[in-house]
């Protein structure tokens, strides 16, 4: 996540879960190392005689950044994470149980658990078989928001950041800038559905730095971006105070995006996983952060902030087809298994963060990632890039390269093209319903028996006698 080059995220939102049966490599991804070892990988470097497989359960603190600091510790000791699983604590609702399944030297194990008994407040190691969450508390069918207002229960599971910084980021030994972040981490806690954002009076400095990413990703624009964006780049100007010398306001933000396209923003203080994230996005919801990054690098961070939200997301959210394609891809993920919302999250990766497209037979950027990062935007357009076109089945095993620029980038004919091919993909995804988005209570409605599905029949029976009297009296009004 960290990247060598000077201008721009790598990446703009965390896509590697936190949810049960973890793999090791999506935990990767979400730590920004590579030192975990993937056991499939390495095979050949294993010693069985002197290595040990064991579940291991701990206890700690429900906080941002806690959950990050303890898995650092199986990080720094190398050890193969295999799956993960986690819950509410049963003795404590401020703490998380943790359920860790682990593949290491035996020394190494106790070392851990010395470690974990420092900072979580209960330690317990067996081997897999006999240690395990009940089925009961972990059933097949993962939880999901039925509707809007259940959002609240997972937007502030924050992975990483918020307020929490790594030893490298360039805002660490600012502690001013971490005060500042605490300030914004705490806005975006303390949010609930319905609340109006909170407005923020940026600094000075803040808005220096957002003027410095503004001014030189505009010269890229014309030349680089696809003509959606180039079209509604303007508007939020006009309605949303998008401006060199002005940070825009979130609540501004949202209420431009209801009205065009239906979806709004919800404050986030870092990254989330996956499958909280994408749940967002069935609702016509995007999580999105209001700080701002570190002065010192105005044209890098290593994580998503609102120059990254605002310039690189929000004017496609005001795309209607684009926000369609953003929606469905949030539905297919609800009430998915953990490997089906990683393929989901590549996809969203290599379009929505990474994407391109061709008009007027040019290579042109819709996704977030290139258009909030000059040095990637060039490089991908450059004609030495490797793209393929965007077929899901392959693209969802590609890997997410988040230090460097990406091997392959994928290419849709138009939005439309895009929404077909995933909307095909999701029919793949195996759970024993499907889910429909009602609009007018902003919830799901899960299609797994007769009455459900006699419901919306009838409700797509009066939507057509609505289209054939339009028909009708169009024909009577031309004389047909």
């Amino acid at each position: 996540m960290f990247s060598n080059k000077t201008d721009g995220p790598r990446r703009g939102r965390s896509f590697d879960s936190i949810n049960k049966y973890y793999e090791e490599k999506q935990l990767n991804n979400e730590l920004n190392k590579s030192t975990f070892n993937n056991a499939d990988e390495h095979q050949d470097k294993i010693l069985p005689s002197k290595r040990e497989h064991a579940a291991i359960i701990f206890s700690l603190k429900n906080e941002v950044g806690n959950l990050v600091k303890a898995l650092k510790l199986f990080q720094e000791n190398q050890v193969n994470l295999l799956h993960i699983e986690s819950r509410k604590s049963r003795r404590s609702n401020s703490e998380l149980e943790v359920l860790v399944d682990c593949d290491s030297e035996r020394e190494t194990l106790k070392e851990i658990i010395q470690l974990l008994k420092k900072q979580t407040s209960t330690v317990t190691m067996d081997s897999p078989e006999k240690l395990c969450f009940a089925e009961d508390d972990f059933s097949e069918e993962p939880w999901f928001p039925r509707k809007i207002s259940d959002l609240d229960k997972c937007a502030n599971r924050v992975l990483m950041y918020g307020s929490a910084l790594d030893a490298d980021h360039p805002g660490f030994k600012d502690n001013v800038y971490r005060k500042r972040r605490k300030y914004f981490a705490d806005l975006a806690m303390n949010y609930k559905h319905g609340d109006p954002i909170p407005r923020v009076e940026f600094t000075e400095e803040e808005v220096r730095t957002w003027g410095v990413v503004f001014r030189e990703l505009n010269k890229l624009y014309p030349s680089h971006a696809c003509r959606e964006y180039l079209r509604n780049l303007p508007l939020l100007s006009q309605h949303c105070g998008y401006r060199e010398d002005n940070i825009p306001q979130l609540e501004d933000v949202s209420r431009f995006l209801k009205e065009r396209t239906g979806f709004t923003i919800r404050p986030v203080a870092g990254y989330l996983s996956p499958r909280d994230f994408l749940a967002g996005l069935a609702f016509r919801v995007f999580h999105c952060t209001q700080y701002v990054r570190h002065s010192s690098a105005p044209l890098y961070t290593p994580e998503p902030d609102t120059c990254h939200e605002l310039l690189g997301h929000v004017p496609l959210l005001a795309e209607p087809s684009f926000a369609q394609f953003s929606q469905e891809l949030g539905l297919a993920s609800l009430g998915a298994s953990d490997d089906a919302v990683q393929k989901l999250a590549t996809c969203y990766f290599f379009t929505v963060e990474f994407g391109l497209c061709k008009q007027e037979g040019k290579l042109r950027a819709y996704g977030a990632g290139l258009l909030s990062s000059i040095s990637e935007l060039q490089h991908a357009l450059s004609g030495s890039a490797k793209i393929l076109p965007f077929e899901p089945k392959v693209t969802c095993r590609q890997e997410c390269l988040i230090t460097t620029f990406q091997e392959v980038y994928f290419m849709s004919e138009s939005f439309e093209e895009a929404k077909i091919r995933m909307r095909e993909f999701a029919k793949t995804i195996r759970r024993p319903f499907t889910v429909r988005y009602n609009p007018y209570t902003q919830s799901v409605c899960v299609l797994k028996d007769m009455p459900s599905i006699n419901s919306v029949v009838e409700e797509l029976r009066h939507e057509l006698d609505i289209v054939g009297d339009a028909l009708h009296r169009l024909n009577k009004h031309l004389g047909i």
